[in-house]
């Protein structure tokens, strides 16, 4: 098995939206200018982000209002994952709790 590119993205007591995207900014490597929302997201995790595989900790720890931006993170997670494999490539994810 050849070695990825591994990122884990600790959401550990997270409270707020933008502490969600600092947090994914930071893990990911995103450039400076993320623009932090789900539209800035889905393009860096498309097209700048060399990272192939994400291991997600402390969801459960969040607040129960940001359930649905969890969800909105993972759908677009689900997005770049078929995307790549489209392109014969490799993503994935898991949600370690």
């Amino acid at each position: 098995m050849e070695d990825r590119i591994e990122a884990t993205l600790d959401l550990t007591d997270c409270k707020y939206l933008g502490e969600l995207h600092q947090r994914i900014k930071s893990a990911l490597k995103f450039p400076d200018h993320y623009g932090a929302n789900w539209s800035a997201f889905w393009d860096s995790l498309s097209m700048d982000c060399p990272v192939e595989y994400v291991r997600i900790v402390g969801e459960s720890t969040m607040p129960e209002d940001l359930k649905k931006h969890l969800d909105k993170m993972h759908e677009i997670l689900d997005r770049c994952k078929a995307q790549r494999a489209s392109w014969g490539l490799y993503f994935g994810y898991e949600i370690v709790d």
